[in-house]
């Protein structure tokens, strides 16, 4: 397996980091799994980190970078993000049934539409759109991460 760093657009850069934050969003649900936590704390952190953090990041990707290349590719991640919205609707609607399931199943959704995003995806994309395009996407992202202060750190125990 090839672990040199991906070099990645400057101007969709911030996505880039964006996703590292999702993909320990995976870790710490896997986390809590693992050490027993009470699926209720788990659940929280979850509908915390979906407000803070997923809901702006897919309208950011869907209202200012997909928009640009309508194709297989892209389709798949827009189904992607649907995938994970009814699973997250669905935790919300239903968090009695079979909640460590859900939460393994949104944590899995989630890992693999953000590896194949930053390895498949976001390198066609860059390859794809042109310059401007990409400069453009660039002055429209959010620079700033928001931070995930998340105060029950369930992971840790």
């Amino acid at each position: 397996m090839d672990t040199k760093p991906i070099r990645r657009s400057e101007h969709i850069l911030q996505l880039s980091k964006e996703h590292h934050f999702s993909l320990l969003f995976c870790w710490k649900i896997r986390q809590g799994i693992q050490k027993h936590i009470s699926p209720d704390r788990i659940i929280a952190y979850v509908k915390y980190f979906w407000d803070l953090h997923v809901i702006p990041h897919f309208a950011e990707e869907e209202q200012i970078v997909f928009l640009h290349l309508r194709d297989d590719k892209v389709g798949r991640a827009m189904s992607e993000h649907e995938e994970l919205r009814q699973a997250f609707r669905r935790l919300k609607e239903h968090p009695d049934e079979d909640p460590i399931g859900q939460l393994s199943n949104i944590a899995d959704k989630m890992d693999t539409h953000v590896r194949y995003e930053e390895r498949e995806l976001f390198p066609h994309l860059e390859k794809n759109l042109a310059k401007e395009t990409l400069e453009s996407i660039g002055r429209q992202i959010d620079p700033q991460t928001p931070q995930d202060n998340y105060t029950d750190e369930f992971w840790r125990k």
